[in-house]
């Protein structure tokens, strides 16, 4: 039997695949999209999306302890871990739908099942009926990332956890463990202590938060041990001991092991990408740290043969794979693409309080030998920030003192995962500290910190 022929193929239906697919099919190609689990991903369905519903949850139950502050009354506050959960699994499934919804609007021909490439321009989809033999041009792999497991400190579901096992926990960790303070632990580390839990959190590296700026991490390392984390850096989990409802962690810190008990661990120290099953090597594929190699435009050597998202490398963000999506089926169906720039895109961390990026850190531009100005701005000088109850972050900006563009900018504090994106575009467009200074922002609100911190910067602060 003939296999069916598509313009275009797309494996992996995450927030890179199945954009991709959509994109396609605007543009007139004949896509297909092959997914082995869930329409949407781990970001639509055991990442991004149901995290943020839990964080959710856990801000309005930290606003409820406070209601005193704000002349309210609220008595026998509590929760119910399960309620919550299923409102996070709620969420996520709304979602999972709707991109159904979105491949058969778009004429996108979907395939549930196992793809392997047996040779150059071919798909082979093991599905539950069979098997299924496809053709297509070019080929998009967004076949994603998992959690990476270090040995010894593999996850069993019972006591210690991927993130895949935070999201639907057995039971509420009452002396909590996470290993690793990038995104993914800080932001589970946050919602388990606001609701009661112990929570300790070990990074290896100097600092917790690692890829933001110094002083960011630094203020974020303060909000966190008060409110009662324990934040060990420069720390190892050497060996977990499992007991029935105990696990013995052994810490090493400055040559020195301890050890520590703990009721849950959750594992947070980074991912793999998939590249495994797929027929890659018989290819040619260049895979380096489990990641394919590409060049700016997704390209992977191999002719007609894409690779975007997580599988292709950092950042590790669900908007960037969507963004090289868009791309990559542009560059398919012959439009004149730019590559996307990974200094441009910002990173978003959604713990309390909330951190976001974009660009270059302090420290990065002067290593890059740039001559920098830069300001910052409290959220104790902002009237709205005061008036929300949320009177402690910091937005920071990191400019070229020469040319005057924007290098970098670095925010703590409430909803500054909503605000960075005034300076995501300011950077796309190339702006200059005196377009931003004669940017008039509108009061009150948060985004006034943004002007001022870029007033700051030249000398020029109002409100400090």
């Amino acid at each position: 039997m003939a296999a069916q022929g598509f313009d275009m193929i797309v494996i992996g239906a995450g927030p890179g695949g199945y954009v991709a697919a959509i994109r396609g099919a605007q543009l007139g190609l004949k896509v297909a999209i092959v997914e082995r689990e869930h329409m949407g991903g781990i970001c639509l369905n055991w990442g991004c999306i149901p995290t943020k519903a839990l964080l959710r949850s856990s801000e309005v139950f930290h606003l409820m302890e406070r209601a005193g502050e704000f002349g309210l009354k609220a008595e026998k506050i509590g929760y119910d871990l399960d309620a919550v959960v299923k409102r996070s699994r709620g969420v996520a499934k709304q979602l999972n739908a709707g991109i159904g919804h979105l491949m058969k609007k778009n004429k996108v021909t979907v395939f549930m099942g196992e793809a392997t490439l047996p040779a150059r321009g071919k798909v082979q989809v093991k599905t539950d009926k069979g098997s299924e033999d496809l053709s297509a041009r070019h080929i998009v792999l967004a076949t994603g990332a998992r959690a990476r497991e270090l040995p010894g400190l593999e996850a069993d579901g019972k006591r210690v956890w991927t993130y895949k096992h935070a999201l639907v926990p057995p039971h509420m960790p009452q002396k909590l463990l996470v290993i690793g303070s990038g995104a993914i632990g800080i932001e589970f580390a946050s919602f388990y202590n606001t609701l009661g839990a112990e929570t300790t959190v070990v990074e290896v590296m100097d600092r917790i938060l690692p890829v933001e700026d110094a002083e960011i991490s630094a203020f974020a390392r303060k909000a966190f041990q008060k409110q009662g984390m324990t934040i060990m850096e420069k720390a190892m989990v050497r060996q977990l001991d499992r007991g029935k409802d105990k696990v013995t962690a052994h810490i090493e810190t400055g040559g020195k092991v301890t050890k520590a008990e703990f009721d849950t661990v959750i594992s947070a120290v980074g991912i793999v990408g998939n590249v495994e099953g797929l027929g890659l090597e018989n290819l040619g594929v260049k895979v380096e740290r489990s990641h394919v190699v590409t060049d700016e435009f997704c390209r992977t050597g191999v002719d007609g043969l894409f690779a975007i998202g997580d599988i292709a490398g950092a950042p590790w963000l669900a908007h960037k794979a969507s963004h090289e999506g868009v791309m990559v089926a542009e560059l398919i169906a012959g439009r004149k693409v730019h590559p996307v720039r990974p200094e441009s895109i910002a990173g978003c961390t959604y713990c309390h309080p909330q951190v976001a990026s974009v660009g270059y850190s302090e420290a990065r531009a002067r290593e890059l030998g740039h001559d920098i100005r830069v300001g910052r701005f409290p959220f104790i000088g902002n009237g709205k920030a005061i008036a929300l109850g949320e009177p402690e972050g910091l937005v920071k900006t990191v400019f070229d003192a020469k040319t005057g563009a924007l290098l970098g900018a670095h925010m703590v504090g409430a909803e500054v995962t909503e605000m960075i994106q005034g300076y995501v575009i300011g950077r796309q467009l190339e702006t200059t500290e005196e377009d931003l200074m004669n940017t008039v922002f509108p009061h009150p609100t948060l985004s006034e910190m943004m002007h001022e911190s870029v007033l700051d910067a030249f000398g020029r602060v109002i409100h400090m």
